[in-house]
């Protein structure tokens, strides 16, 4: 118990809350602070303890509102040369504007990834030089860049391999030379190319696959007939 110059007693005891707002607004040395020899009003030390508890939770608030709030979109790319590499051993897919690296993403794979593709469904993703041929913004795997797979190098391995006829590699070579997209339907398979949805294991028919966010900004930069060297 505190004495009272007036002779009357009080409870030395402050409110729980009251004395941690006090401690907080005044220091620590506030558990000690007195008036005339005792505690200052409870009623004023209750307005601070609400008015500091709202102010708490304002700053509160507002802190988790910042938190959450949604980022700036990234700058658009302006790439003047731009041009992929896919290295299949490493995962990983490098867009160049040129011969300067500009940015690097993880990727997926097809099922069986190691080698060279062969024909359709074996589960691999070819080696070679190709070039972009179609684009679909609105393909069940977000974003799809197709790329000129059977080529002519393709073409005459099926053709040596006894998996397609001579016509079907002649029009294979044809669409090639003038930059089309060739016949997916052959036997050497087709529809390869770069999409969203990637998992974090080699899970495609042979197509790369990256983020949902990192297709879409490959998509917005690569056009028609830009080159996608795959290497293994």
């Amino acid at each position: 118990m505190s004495a009272i110059p007036n002779g009357s007693h009080r409870s030395s005891r402050r409110p729980a809350v009251g004395a941690w707002l006090g401690r907080f607004f005044h220091g620590a040395s506030g558990s000690g602070e007195t008036v005339a020899g005792g505690w200052r009003d409870e009623t004023a030390r209750s307005r601070v303890g609400v008015a500091g508890v709202l102010a708490l939770l304002a700053v509160g608030l507002l802190g988790g509102w910042v938190a959450r709030a949604p980022g700036r979109p990234p700058a658009a790319l302006t790439l003047n040369a731009p041009r992929v590499v896919v290295l299949k051993q490493q995962r990983v897919l490098h867009l160049f504007d040129g011969e300067r690296l500009i940015r690097t993403y993880p990727v997926d794979l097809g099922t069986a990834p190691t080698g060279q593709k062969q024909r359709a469904n074996d589960g691999r993703t070819p080696v070679g030089r190709f070039r972009v041929v179609r684009k679909n913004p609105d393909s069940p795997y977000h974003r799809f860049l197709g790329i000129d797979y059977p080529d002519a190098a393709a073409a005459q391995r099926g053709l040596q391999a006894g998996l397609i006829s001579a016509g079907e590699a002649a029009r294979l070579r044809e669409a090639h030379d003038g930059g089309v997209c060739p016949d997916w339907t052959t036997v050497l398979g087709g529809g390869i190319g770069i999409h969203g949805h990637r998992r974090g294991w080699d899970w495609t028919a042979g197509c790369v696959a990256l983020a949902d966010e990192h297709v879409e900004e490959l998509y917005s930069v690569l056009r028609l007939g830009d080159p996608i060297d795959i290497l293994p």
